[in-house]
């Protein structure tokens, strides 16, 4: 209930819904006994959500990657940013293509890791690539990665169903070019599935498409928000045994 707060967590509480769109359980919990907590957490996560150079249907497809990753499977912050999504414009394309980014995310420690087995493996990986398949590579992915060629030497049927999923164009008026590649980064550098071979390639290819700087550096900064979703659980197991002793 609002109506026993007292006027200073009623104007927290109000600059939290402004700075971040949503009131949650779990706000309360913490405005109630941390309210300090909850103005300068609502500060620190709101400013690159409001005041970089991405449009609000962009900030929340990239919540709603990074919620959905099978490196967080937050169903409750998905559920929040899918309808925030909607609401700032986005289509029912742009969501399918956020979840087949998500569904790629994995490949890049196949690639990883097929290159570490190849070099201890003593595996030889000169022509790996013939002139065909490497223009097939390129079309997709950067055809210089050495777990690419590793691929196409141990298990090239593998390489061709890779290739064939990434290739596939089953999205109409989804997400374009710089955007998916922006879902990509914020994928690559969020902590909780941090691979910065993968950031590196992704960023490398940002820039030279002519995504600016900033979107890029939004894109990375959204990730970090992801880590008050173990405060979120705290929160409300306090209030559990707070109200258990009451």
């Amino acid at each position: 209930m609002s109506d026993d707060l007292s006027p200073a967590q009623r104007d927290i509480k109000a600059y939290f819904i402004t700075e971040r769109g949503y009131w949650r359980p779990w706000t309360e919990a913490i405005l109630r006994t941390n309210p300090d907590f909850l103005r300068r957490y609502a500060r620190y996560a709101g400013h690159p959500a409001r005041n970089g150079p991405l449009s609000a249907r962009m900030v929340e497809l990239i919540y709603l990657a990074l919620d959905c990753s099978s490196t967080h499977l937050y169903t409750n912050g998905a559920r929040t940013h899918l309808g925030m999504a909607f609401e700032a414009g986005a289509s029912v394309a742009d969501v399918l293509d956020v979840l087949r980014i998500v569904t790629e995310q994995g490949l890049d420690s196949v690639y990883e890791a097929a290159e570490i087995l190849a070099e201890e493996a003593g595996v030889d990986l000169s022509d790996a690539l013939p002139a065909g398949l490497r223009a097939r590579v390129e079309r997709v992915l950067p055809a210089d990665m050495r777990g690419i060629e590793a691929l196409a030497r141990l298990d090239p049927a593998y390489l061709d169903a890779v290739l064939e999923f990434l290739e596939s164009e089953d999205s109409l008026d989804g997400l374009g070019p710089a955007e998916r590649s922006l879902i990509e980064i914020a994928l690559s550098a969020c902590f909780t599935g941090y691979n910065p071979n993968a950031l590196r390639r992704r960023i490398r290819f940002a820039l030279g498409a002519g995504v600016p700087r900033a979107d890029i550096l939004q894109a990375i900064q959204l990730g970090a928000h992801l880590s008050v979703h173990g405060t979120a659980l705290g929160a409300l197991l306090l209030k559990e045994s707070l109200d258990a002793t009451a």
